[in-house]
């Protein structure tokens, strides 16, 4: 130790350029961490979704989701499969162990999808892979809000599904996007059952003319003039006119049009869900999805930026609006810690300030804590940790800690300046004062990261919550030993400076002021009590016993309760309620709810859109409760 010390101080300017760099990497390893409110603490899952053509749930079991559930046993890692058969919709849920790459199971799962595929009945569904994400990617909800009145909600639909949700796709770090509400528009076929009589036509021949005759297809090409011009047969419909205008038999003659035996009109399709604003009816949303591993923050401002330009290009009076965004929450979440990891480094400043009664020295100790955090930065970037509640409170707590080792060394450093000969080098001092407090330093700091190794060995949801505030304390803490051993003697020798002594005599030990006031009533506290070690004991064993009795009424929690301006409400009604009686139900509720003077809005989700996401029956309903800004509260 006392060559490597040497070697150091003999080389400062080397030290300085790679504490510097450390630094400076630190740095940019924080502005590219994932940021969230709290750790992801999702199972490693894979989710398959098989929509099927109106099955009861018992249909949908059976033929749908047992092939399913068979196919995906025996896979590697696998934990456990779950299953949910609803009315039209299967979903399977498989589990890995956690730390298993998500897209290797996910490759793992679309293997063992190909014999699935081949037990499941033609007609009764395709099962697909879910969004590459995980509970916690729905980053954003937003509704399309129609100022002009012009436009139904099979219009907003067709803008949602063809416009807004293809242009949200090309976002860096969004993995799906999915629509609910209003109809999917589609040219509805009404047969009349006496004109299929009249002309001897079939349900099957009409569905089987209709899909013959909707179709381009090509006829190579031919050569002409010394031009090769291309063949089309155009017969894709596009409208209700072709579909008026198909064939669908020939009697004595003369031909049978689609017109001639059925109606057809434009509808919306089949729907399991829908959502609704205000109480005043029926709106379009979308929810956006982002990628397992991306960073929250910036995918939603990605996609704020994006809005902002499909906004421009959106019919006149038709614009997207963001009701609920995951951002509010993370960015409140790192700005209260952050705040509080501010506030607890100048605190610790000024404490090192009033007792150590210099600048310099102060100085030396202070950059311990720019130095611990960042360089637990570049770890937690290397290991994967994003910054959240607990990773950044981690290195909130240990502020306090971080500076333990330096001001050990700090202080060693000061006194052998104070008592050395004046003739003998400043770094040959420093050296010896470095050398003297080294080792019960580098044991004080590794305690007190043993004392966190049992967090790393819990598992499951515990582990992934706690798990990053034992890795940022021990990896800060870790930072701060690299400090003290080979950064303090550096930059103590650079800033540090010897007093002169006064006519040639030995310098006082020169505590600061405040330490001098502290000590004059410590001292006398310190004789009393250990003339009467006794009550000192007892006085000791009654405040462990107080709070042994408190501590049963505290109360307890798993995660922190955060205020974030939105409640969500949960309608549960009667299981054989329709979808239409369901809306009603929920407009009712929200008209009483912006009846509170301190909401501000209300959206509700009923039932499931586009799979990918929710899996909820009719039945069930999510109101979601945006607030005004506290201020405006009646108290």
């Amino acid at each position: 130790m006392k060559k490597l010390l040497n070697l150091l101080l003999k080389n400062r300017f080397l030290v300085v350029v790679l504490a510097v760099l450390v630094m400076s990497a630190g740095y940019y390893s924080y502005r590219q961490l994932p940021v969230d409110a709290f750790p992801d603490v999702s199972p490693n899952l894979v989710q398959v979704f098989t929509l099927t053509e109106g099955l009861a749930p018992e249909e949908v079991e059976k033929y749908v989701t047992y092939p399913i559930e068979a196919a995906m046993t025996g896979l590697p890692g696998v934990k456990n499969v779950r299953s949910v058969s609803n009315f039209g919709l299967s979903v399977v849920n498989i589990y890995f162990e956690d730390g298993m790459d998500i897209y290797f199971c996910r490759q793992v799962v679309n293997e063992r999808l190909q014999e699935a595929r081949e037990k499941i009945p033609a007609g009764f569904g395709d099962p697909q892979m879910g969004p590459i994400s995980t509970g916690m990617g729905l980053v954003l909800f937003y509704y399309l809000q129609d100022d002009t009145g012009k436009h139904t909600l099979e219009e907003l639909r067709t803008i949602q599904d063809w416009i807004v949700k293809f242009h949200l796709q090309t976002v860096p770090g969004v993995t799906e996007v999915l629509g609910i509400g209003g109809f999917e528009k589609q040219f509805h076929v009404v047969v009349a059952p006496e004109a299929l009589l009249k002309y001897d036509i079939s349900i099957q021949d009409v569905i089987e003319r209709i899909k013959a005759n909707n179709l381009n297809v090509g006829a190579q090409y031919i050569e002409k003039n010394s031009e090769q011009l291309v063949v089309r047969s155009v017969g894709l419909a596009s409208g209700i006119d072709d579909l008026n205008d198909m064939v669908m038999k020939s009697v004595g003659g003369r031909p049978v049009y689609l017109r001639d035996i059925a109606d057809v009109r434009i509808g919306g399709g089949i729907r399991m869900g829908l959502q609704t604003r205000n109480g005043q009816g029926e709106i379009v949303a979308g929810m956006v999805v982002k990628l397992y591993g991306t960073n929250a923050s910036s995918v939603i401002g990605a996609v704020e930026k994006k809005i902002g330009e499909i906004n421009r290009i959106l019919p006149k009076g038709v614009h997207i609006v963001p009701y609920y965004q995951q951002k509010d929450i993370v960015e409140s979440s790192v700005r209260t810690v952050t705040s509080a990891l501010i506030q607890g480094i100048i605190l610790v400043v000024l404490v090192l300030l009033l007792f150590m009664g210099g600048f310099r020295p102060s100085l030396v100790v202070a950059l311990a804590i720019p130095f611990s955090v960042l360089f637990a930065m570049i770890a937690m970037r290397y290991f994967g940790i994003s910054a959240n509640l607990m990773s950044l409170g981690g290195l909130a707590i240990a502020i306090g800690m971080l500076v333990d080792g330096t001001i050990v060394m700090v202080e060693n450093m000061d006194r052998f300046l104070k008592e050395a000969d004046p003739d003998e080098p400043m770094l040959h001092v420093i050296g010896r004062a470095c050398v003297e407090v080294s080792r019960p330093i580098l044991f004080a700091i590794l305690i007190i990261i043993i004392v966190f190794l049992p967090l790393f060995t819990l598992q499951g949801v515990e582990g992934k919550t706690f798990r990053p505030l034992a890795h940022t304390v021990a990896l800060a803490m870790l930072g701060s030993l690299l400090f003290a051993v080979f950064g303090a003697p550096v930059f103590g020798s650079l800033l540090m400076r010897r007093k002169k002594r006064k006519n040639g005599g030995q310098e006082k030990s020169g505590e600061s002021w405040l330490v001098r006031k502290l000590l004059v009533i410590y001292r006398p506290l310190l004789g009393f009590f250990l003339e009467r070690r006794k009550l000192a004991v007892v006085l000791g064993i009654v405040f462990l016993a107080v709070g042994a009795l408190i501590f049963p009424f505290l109360g307890s929690e798993f995660t922190p309760k955060l205020r974030e301006g939105t409640i969500v409400v949960r309608l549960t009604m009667a299981p054989s309620i329709s979808l239409e009686e369901s809306k009603k139900t929920a407009l009712i509720v929200e008209r009483r709810l912006m009846a509170i003077p301190e909401v501000r809005e209300t959206v509700t989700r009923i039932g499931r859109g586009e799979v990918g996401a929710h899996s909820d029956p009719i039945n069930s309903a999510e109101i979601y409760t945006l607030l005004n800004p506290k201020s405006k509260w009646r108290v």
